[in-house]
């Protein structure tokens, strides 16, 4: 596993973007860049009560994968990510991914790669629940 990368989990409970802020401070670093996905009340025009998310049992292999593939670039100093499974309320934070890098420019553009990646391949299913008591599976590809 690359030096790089502090912190990687999927977990229930409430994720901490000050945890992942000190995983990967780093005094070689110009530049951090993070990103929170949110539970937002709404998906389709459609107004969303909750979601849950569930995870396959490999999934922090994937991720690993994923964080491995971020960090060949060796501006990148420091890497975290850590993504919410359970039941969520309205303004949970579902995901927090963060870089460190030596430029700002590289800090964004890995912090933008490592949430995509994330997104794309890391076997995570959402479950949204709406207020109109339908529900649907986001991501079970």
């Amino acid at each position: 596993m690359s030096d790089a990368i502090r912190l990687l989990d999927i977990r229930e409970g409430v994720l901490s973007s000050d945890e992942v802020l000190a995983a990967i401070a780093d005094p070689s670093a110009g530049g951090t860049a993070m990103f929170i996905g949110t539970v937002r009340n709404h998906d389709h025009e459609k107004p969303v009560d909750r979601l849950s998310y569930e995870a396959h049992p490999d999934a922090l292999e994937h991720l690993r994968t994923v964080a491995e593939r971020v960090c060949e670039d060796p501006a990148v100093t420091a890497l975290a990510a850590v993504h919410r499974i359970g039941d969520l309320k309205i303004g949970d934070a579902a995901v927090i991914v963060a870089v460190a890098a030596s430029h700002r420019d590289v800090a964004f553009a890995a912090c933008r790669r490592l949430i995509d990646d994330l997104k794309a391949e890391v076997p995570i299913w959402k479950h949204q629940h709406f207020t109109d008591g339908a529900s649907e599976w986001v991501g079970a590809h």
